[in-house]
């Protein structure tokens, strides 16, 4: 296949994902797993694994820094760009368009007859994933036990990443006490941060009415705007609720850009609409300054995640020797899933408590496991069959 052809596939693939993938990173790099390793084998499972590892070595948005990684492997730096970009313009593109009705209006447009239905669809996607993924990084009954302590630290309320850590601390010890060799001493296998807030979650839709924009706004140079979130996608590591105190902090505190209601409506946009909830950014920079101040804005939260993906996509396969360090990514691998497995958990007790959504889960179920149908299509038919639910009043 040509470098245009490799080029214009990318394009396809990561722009389709980005008009559907809703549901957060968890549910992102499910459907992502789907598309590339099940369907199109352009990588193999465990290379798959190598590469969610890598973004978690690296701040910004993982879900879609792993787009990035599958767009380097494919065509290089032209294929990241392709693919990273194929993959945020939808998010953006939809986010700005709800800022536009926002401002216009005064309100966000009502979304929710529609996540009634793609909250359970993305669920299952989930869960598929899960198994592919758990089958390969639970190879033994030590990571199995292993990832049972790890998930019900998650659920007992301790931190994702102190419980990732730990497991993969803990569990090296007690495989390399036992003189258990690794066997993927050849790979790098995944540090999967996932969260259990709005960055996985299945936002509900934004209620509040916007307020006017403050007169600070109105001076804001765009340099400024743009290095205010550079400087956020240098640094953002964690959950949501970690970019929700930078931009708390920078923008209604101490720069007065925007309200606090404001911010909250933001976030929820970028919950609500498919992709990266970084979009958040966009929203902002559309209330601050129009048209020019979603695209600064834009394109200073995501362009790190281009450029620490680009130098570090090279250095993976120099981390891959070490028997003592692939034994604590194999202890790590296991306990990302038990993280994977919690957040599943936790979605399902919040989704599955609604009768339409069990009958929407259902069917994705039989869908995905008995049919195989592609996880895209799912979510379309989950949101349509959501739609056709709430419509009978169920």
């Amino acid at each position: 296949m040509s470098s245009t052809s490799r080029l214009r596939e990318l394009a396809g693939l990561f722009a389709k994902l980005g008009l559907v993938a809703f549901g957060g990173p968890a549910a992102h790099i499910a459907m992502l797993e789907d598309e590339v390793v099940t369907r199109r084998n352009w990588l193999t499972r465990e290379h798959f694994l190598d590469l969610v590892g890598a973004t978690n070595l690296i701040p910004g948005p993982n879900s879609t820094e792993m787009m990035m990684h599958i767009g380097f492997e494919r065509s290089g730096w032209r294929g990241l760009v392709v693919a990273g970009g194929s993959f945020i313009i939808p998010a953006v593109t939809l986010t700005g368009l709800a800022a536009w009705f926002y401002a216009a209006f005064g309100s966000l447009p009502a979304v929710e007859p529609f996540l009634l239905g793609i909250k359970p669809a993305v669920l299952v996607i989930i869960l598929g994933a899960l198994w592919r993924l758990g089958k390969k990084a639970i190879s033994g009954w030590r990571l199995a036990v292993l990832a049972i302590v790890v998930a019900a630290g998650v659920l007992a309320g301790y931190s994702e990443i102190v419980c990732l850590l730990a497991g993969g601390v803990a569990g090296m010890l007690w495989l390399r006490a036992q003189g258990v060799r690794s066997d993927t001493a050849e790979r790098w296998v995944p540090m999967l941060f996932l969260t259990r807030d709005g960055s996985t979650g299945l936002a509900a839709t934004a209620t509040a009415t916007a307020t006017a924009t403050v007169a600070a706004a109105a001076s804001v140079s765009l340099w400024k705007l743009g290095w205010f979130f550079l400087k956020i996608g240098f640094v953002l590591y964690g959950s949501g609720y970690v970019l929700i105190a930078f931009l708390e902090g920078g923008l209604v505190q101490e720069l007065g850009w925007i309200t606090q209601a404001q911010l909250l409506d933001a976030v929820a946009v970028g919950q609500f609409t498919p992709g990266p909830v970084l979009s958040t950014a966009t929203f902002i920079g559309f209330l601050v300054d129009g048209i020019p101040g979603a695209i600064v804005a834009s394109i200073g939260i995501f362009l790190p995640a281009f450029l620490l993906v680009g130098l570090l996509n090279p250095l993976i396969p120099k981390m891959r020797s070490s028997n003592w360090v692939s034994t604590f990514l194999d202890a790590v691998n296991a306990s990302a899933v038990a993280l994977m497995a919690a957040v599943s958990l936790e979605i399902g007790y919040q989704v599955l408590i609604d009768p339409a959504a069990m009958v929407v889960a259902s069917i994705a179920a039989v869908a995905l496991f008995r049919f195989r149908v592609g996880s895209v299509w799912i979510v379309l038919g989950g949101a349509i069959l959501g739609f056709v639910l709430s419509i009978l009043g169920m």
